[in-house]
């Protein structure tokens, strides 16, 4: 077991962080930054809906719903396009949601996705406390930054075994709630404290085809709100949670830098998060990146097109492809490499798979994941052709940066083209302009069945022209002309076989 100097200072680490965040200022840049954020995890939440875990967590909130105990005002907090219900069936239902397509935004150098957690934390929280959509903003901005310290400061020993996200952002969904409930700086320690006292999320689900990464964030998103209200009702917590010799860190980790907790930016780190452009495992996406620039740096082929529609010869590529070897750091082996894919989930953390898929689709699509791209023989003959290893250059970068190299081998000219990149689309050095992530969430609001009414509404909110969170709010109910259920049961049926 590491130990970790616990000599008396200036007060422990959450106490110091807490003194911290409190006093750094928070600009419109920021709240506009974290305005993206909400829209990236509303759609993401939106499209997800559509998914069969959604469907446990949905009757769960119908149960609820139903029940006479909540037929009552309690029913303060939105349920994303299903109603109105209690904060606590609410938190659930939302967080779960958010990671089901992995299209959630990352944080590399913490490995985590702080938004899943922390955005409906602060929603709910906001919501029962009937805050501003500034505080709201500010709330998310906290979550993250707290999320975001901690995965850093863990050390990637922990993510061999832990779940980063459901471990880190439950301590991002205490901060969010106890900013929110106007915790005094002794309370936030103690909410901080407790949450890190009960939290964790083990990786085993990776190896079996399971739903529990949505119960894990849905878990951790509600234990921090609880110790939130906990503490604001006097529970008292342990303020040396994380370098304490019975901590987080020394419980779970034998790399952790408890030094980076304070490291000092000066920007809020959620300034730092990628947002994902495509569906897959972020570990797939630097080698889906390498290969769609190494044919655009080479040939006339644009792989970010829809290939079925631009004649033979982007279909003969299934053809001419003869071998593909790429270049992956090890956290990306360990996740993605995965020849077969069996199932929805497999196919998300295949390598293999998603380049398949762009060699012979082109533009990446929720479908392609799905049983008829699987099945698809000129995917299954692709995937056969990819090679996966272990670059030794790309390792040394990550996780500050996750890249990948390719070099792949044609019939015709040129015969062999390579390429290398340190820094994946989406990334901070190459990021997704404001319109680009507008359009994903329109495609995913759209994939839900959202009109083109309520998508326009969404898109062009105006976060600053008033400070009603109610005027978001309402846009996240279900449309008049549609019961909770009528929506569930279309976007269901719709499935994931929609190709728009």
């Amino acid at each position: 077991m590491k130990k970790f100097n616990t000599e008396p200072t200036a007060g422990t680490l959450t106490e110091q962080l807490v003194a911290q965040l409190l006093h750094k200022p928070i600009t419109t840049a920021d709240r506009q930054r974290s305005a993206l954020h909400v829209i990236d995890w509303l759609a993401c939440v939106a499209g997800g809906a559509t998914a069969e875990v959604a469907k446990a967590f949905a009757s769960q909130l119908t149960f609820i719903n139903n029940s006479a105990a909540t037929a009552s005002p309690q029913a303060t907090a939105t349920a994303l396009w299903q109603g109105k219900t209690d904060w606590q069936s609410a938190l659930q239902y939302n967080a779960a949601l958010g990671n089901v397509l992995e299209m959630d935004d990352v944080h590399r150098s913490s490995i985590l996705h702080a938004g899943p957690v922390v955005i409906p934390a602060a929603l709910a929280m906001a919501e029962h406390c009937q805050a501003s959509l500034d505080q709201f903003l500010d709330a998310v901005i906290l979550g993250y930054e707290v999320t975001i310290r901690i995965g850093q400061a863990i050390g990637r020993s922990h993510y061999r075994y832990y779940h980063n996200t459901s471990s880190c952002a439950a301590f991002g969904a205490a901060l969010a709630a106890g900013f929110l409930l106007k915790l005094t700086p002794q309370q936030l320690v103690w909410a901080l404290g407790n949450t890190g006292s009960r939290t964790g999320g083990l990786w085993q689900m990776r190896h079996e085809d399971v739903m529990t990464k949505q119960f894990h964030n849905a878990e951790a998103s509600k234990s921090g709100v609880q110790a939130a209200l906990l503490a604001k009702a006097g529970l008292t917590g342990p303020a040396a949670i994380l370098e304490g010799p019975q901590g987080l860190f020394a419980a779970t980790s034998n790399d952790a830098t408890p030094e980076k907790v304070l490291a000092t930016s000066a920007h809020w780190l959620m300034h730092d998060c990628t947002f994902k452009p495509w569906p897959a495992c972020r570990h797939a996406h630097p080698a889906m990146d390498v290969v769609i620039q190494a044919f655009g740096q080479n040939t006339d082929v644009d792989l970010n097109e829809n290939i079925e529609s631009k004649g033979l010869k982007y279909k003969d590529l299934s053809v001419t492809v003869q071998q593909i070897n790429i270049g992956c750091y090890q956290d990306a082996l360990t996740f993605c490499d995965r020849p077969e894919p069996q199932t929805v989930l497999q196919a998300k953390f295949s390598i293999q798979h998603a380049v398949a898929c762009l060699l012979v689709f082109g533009e990446p699509k929720l479908w392609h994941y799905q049983a008829e791209a699987r099945a698809d023989k000129r995917v299954a003959a692709m995937r056969r052709k990819i090679t996966l290893f272990l670059d030794a250059d790309i390792e040394a970068n990550y996780p500050t940066h996750y890249g990948a190299s390719v070099r792949i081998r044609l019939t015709s000219e040129p015969h062999t083209i390579s390429y290398q990149h340190q820094d994946t689309l989406g990334d901070p050095e190459r990021p997704l302009s404001q319109q680009q992530i507008m359009e994903k969430a329109d495609y995913l609001f759209k994939h839900n069945g959202l009109t083109l009414a309520q998508r326009q509404q969404l898109l062009s909110f105006n976060w600053f022209s008033q400070n009603d969170l109610s005027a978001l709010t309402q846009l996240l109910l279900p449309s008049s002309e549609k019961t909770t259920k009528s929506v569930m049961h279309q976007a269901t049926q719709r499935g994931a076989h929609d190709r728009d």
